[in-house]
């Protein structure tokens, strides 16, 4: 059964790891993929991505340098990072400056990776709920703030 919401963004340097990622996981999400941060940018513009994978070790951006870069103008998307080495450096920079929510090593693990984009997925709809909720509880008080300046005037 495929999941219409989740749109997922794996970004890695090496084609074999993309063609693998969508083969293993197009049939229960939407996939988009990128060999480079320039192109996953390119994604982000162009396409409503709830979740970002990518891999640590590229050439001209690192993941966490991209993360970083997009945090600005893509802040919703939920961050996991993905890493061949045991660079706890790169994990820590993840969390600080890419804001990450989750971290694996390669080669990743299908069900601990699926059941990560679940609970990613989880938090990213929750994010989006509250922001919604937020919003109805704004109009909510400006149409009582208007009602008591309507009574102090009457």
């Amino acid at each position: 059964m495929k999941k219409d919401g989740i749109n997922i963004l794996y970004v890695d340097d090496e084609i074999n790891n993309l063609i693998s990622f969508k083969a293993v996981f197009r049939i229960k999400y939407n996939i988009y993929t990128a060999i480079s941060g320039e192109e996953a940018i390119k994604v982000l513009h162009d396409n409503p991505i709830n979740i970002i994978i990518t891999d640590q070790r590229m050439p001209q951006m690192t993941g966490v340098e991209f993360l970083e870069t997009i945090l600005g103008d893509y802040p919703d998307p939920i961050r996991i990072l993905l890493t061949g080495y045991a660079d706890m450096n790169a994990v820590v920079d993840a969390v600080n400056k890419g804001k990450i929510f989750h971290y694996l090593t390669k080669p990743w693990n299908e069900e601990e990776l699926d059941m990560t984009i679940l609970r990613a997925y989880d938090v990213y709809a929750e994010k989006l709920e509250e922001r919604e909720m937020n919003k109805k509880l704004s109009v909510s008080n400006e149409q009582l703030e208007f009602l008591l300046r309507q009574k102090l005037l009457s």
